[in-house]
Order: structure tokens, then C-alpha cells, then sequence
């Protein structure tokens, strides 16, 4: 209410400056009127005595009762011809002495941390998972262990088996750093939290190549989105069988799979490059490439080209997996206009807006 009290002045008292503020008068002086003392409320004449609460809490907390809540405790009385209070008055009792809570024990879930992860070049993130592909009678599957660099979306290794093991994943991991000559204490490794992935097996050997490793957190399926992505491609081909009739049909098309990913699919998420172009360093080369091919259809016709010369795309220079996200403060830029109002503060904005015009008003 200072504001009414500041623009009293400039607007000749507290009535236009109340209906300047959208302040109701009657508002304004009630907040000017000294508080009193606060009423006691009385005891309602129904209400239990001290006698009958304590009775009540005993109750409530005797050893026969102790793990129930209420209403059961009243059903349970009533059957034996015992009436004390209503189950809402007995709510208010264990209220009053901080009783009321979940009175279960109940198990408390750890707070996991978002993985905030980023990669600059190839070979320093990869993600890793493993999907299952239908088998030639029903309840039978053969499971495809993938590992994808999030850089360039190229898969680095691969192996398709009859069963999920950790000594699969740790062989699949071993040969596939060995392959690409991974630098100790260069890598980080993702994965969801499959019991392969945790595996003390996995862990101990990704300990002694000095790779870090990281985890999604529980049932959040967007914290390994690149995996996630390179099986729904799998999945969404157009030969993609409903079945595999062996083990030995599944490597076939594997083989057929990745090859064709790798070199010749061009990925959205790259500017259209192939992830073996990413991988191996060629995308410079390819964009260059690309670059001069348009600029010679310009140079024909621009007339086709309203938008002037036009350029290609090219592969982002940071991947992230959950990239941070600038907090709120950091979102609004510090002038009059574009600063939020918050209900119950007066901006400059709100201001000027409103008495200005008011105080033509009111001097005319």
C-alpha cells in the first residue's frame, strides 16, 4: 500500500490514486488499521476433553492399532460395542501431535541425477543398448547389442546373440575399443540400466580402459535418446522382417543393416552426411562438395533462388545428451518493457501506463 500512499501525492489523494492502482479504498484502509488481538476461538461444546483425546491418541497408538489407520480402528471398535470419536476427530488428534503421515514404512526412492553429457569430435561419447528382435516361434528372440558414437551417429560395434549376458557386453566393448584405438580416460560410455549395463563384469573392464561410464535414470526412455533413434531406423526399414527364422537370417540382415546405416544413409541429424563421413573425417570435404554444386545452379538460374545464394546444411559442433537449460533468471533481458510483472509489484512498465493517463485525467 506505499504505492498508494506515493502516488497520493502527484494525483491529489488517496481516490485517484486508488483507482489508478485498481486498488480498492476499502482495501487501502483496512491495511491502514492497526491489528488487534487475536480472537480465541471457543471451545466447541461437543468437542472432546482433554480426557477423551488422550484416550483417543492411546488408542490410536496401542500396539493392537498402531499400524492401522483410522477408519479401520473405528470398524474394529464399533464391532466390539465402542464408540469414541468420528474418524475425522481422531484425523484431528493425531494432527494436533504431529502424527499424521504415511504411518507405513515405506521405501524411499534416491534422487537420480540428469546425465548432462556432450560430445565435440567422434569416439568421445558412445551410447550402448540392447534390443530384442522376434525369433521364428512365438516367446523366442535373439537380442542385438549396439554401440552408436553420438558424434556421428556411427556404429562402432555390434553383435547379435541367443541371450543377454554380461560377458557378451564386456567382449563387444573390449574388441570395440581395441578397434577404434581408444585413448584411456578419453571415453565416456552411456547406457540405460539393463543388468548388463551394470554389470560388475562391464564395470571392472571399463575401469581398466579408464572409460567413464554413465546411466539413465529409472524409467526416463529420453535419456538415451541415439540408441533409442538408430532401432526405431532398424525397425522402420521396409525389410525388416515380422521374424527371424535363425540366428544365422538375423546376421545376414545385420550385416546388410549396418553397412547400409554407416555409409549410405543419410542422416538428418548430420545435414544429411552419412555417419562414416562424420566418423571418419570427411564431412569438410562432402559439404565443400556439396556447396559447389549449388553455387553453379545459382550461378545458371538465381532467378530460382529468391532467398539469394543458398548454402548447405552441416552436422552440429556440439551433441548433447539433456543439454542444460538456462534458468529463468537468465531468460529475460533487463529492460522496462520486457521485464515480467509479478502480481503484488509494480513495474516501471505498469506505471507509467496507467497513471499517466490518469493524471491528465484528473488535472483536466
Amino acid at each position: 500500500m506505499a504505492a498508494v500512499d506515493k502516488a497520493a501525492g502527484d494525483l491529489g489523494g488517496k481516490k485517484p490514486a486508488c483507482e489508478a492502482l485498481g486498488v480498492p479504498r476499502a482495501t487501502y484502509y483496512r491495511s491502514r488499521r492497526p491489528p488487534g488481538p487475536p480472537r480465541q476461538r471457543p471451545r466447541p461444546p461437543r468437542a472432546l476433553d482433554d480426557a477423551e483425546r488422550s484416550q483417543v491418541l492411546d488408542t490410536l497408538n496401542s500396539e493392537r492399532f498402531a499400524d492401522q489407520p483410522p477408519a479401520q480402528v473405528q470398524a474394529t471398535l464399533l464391532d466390539e460395542g465402542t464408540y469414541l470419536c468420528s474418524v475425522r476427530t481422531m484425523y484431528r488428534v493425531l494432527d494436533a501431535n504431529q502424527q499424521v503421515r504415511e504411518r507405513r514404512d515405506q521405501l524411499r526412492h534416491p534422487q537420480y541425477s540428469k546425465p548432462e553429457l556432450v560430445a565435440t569430435a567422434p569416439n568421445q561419447v558412445w551410447s550402448w543398448d540392447i534390443t530384442k528382435l522376434k525369433g521364428p516361434v512365438t516367446w523366442s528372440y535373439f537380442y542385438l547389442y549396439v554401440v552408436l558414437d553420438i558424434y556421428s551417429r556411427y556404429v562402432v560395434g555390434w553383435l547379435l546373440a541367443d541371450c543377454e549376458s554380461a560377458a557378451l557386453a564386456r567382449h563387444l566393448i573390449a574388441g570395440t575399443c581395441k578397434k577404434e584405438r581408444i585413448e584411456p580416460g578419453r571415453l565416456t560410455l552411456h547406457a540405460d540400466r539393463g543388468p548388463s549395463m551394470k554389470s560388475k563384469t562391464l564395470a571392472q573392464l571399463l575401469a581398466d580402459l579408464s572409460v567413464t561410464k554413465t546411466h539413465s535414470r529409472p524409467h526416463v526412455s529420453d535419456d538415451n535418446p541415439f540408441s533409442e533413434s538408430q532401432f526405431k531406423t532398424m525397425k522402420y526399414r521396409p525389410e525388416f522382417p515380422e521374424r527371424f527364422g535363425s540366428q544365422e537370417d538375423g546376421l545376414t540382415f545385420c550385416r546388410s543393416y549396418f553397412a547400409w546405416y554407416n555409409t549410405r544413409h543419410h542422416h538428418s541429424g548430420l545435414g544429411f552426411l552419412t555417419p562414416a563421413q562424420v566418423h571418419h573425417g570427411l564431412a569438410d570435404g562432402a559439404l565443400a562438395h556439396r556447396q559447389g554444386v549449388l553455387a553453379r545452379a545459382y550461378a545458371v538460374r538465381p532467378e530460382r533462388f529468391p532467398n539469394g545464394s543458398p548454402t548447405v546444411a552441416s552436422p552440429a559442433r556440439e551433441v548433447w545428451i539433456n543439454r542444460p537449460q538456462p534458468s529463468a533468471s537468465n531468460t529475460w533481458r533487463e529492460t522496462d518493457h520486457e521485464r515480467p510483472a509479478v502480481a503484488g509489484v509494480i513495474t516501471k512498465t505498469i506505471t507509467r501506463a496507467h497513471l499517466e493517463p490518469l493524471m491528465k485525467t484528473a488535472s483536466i
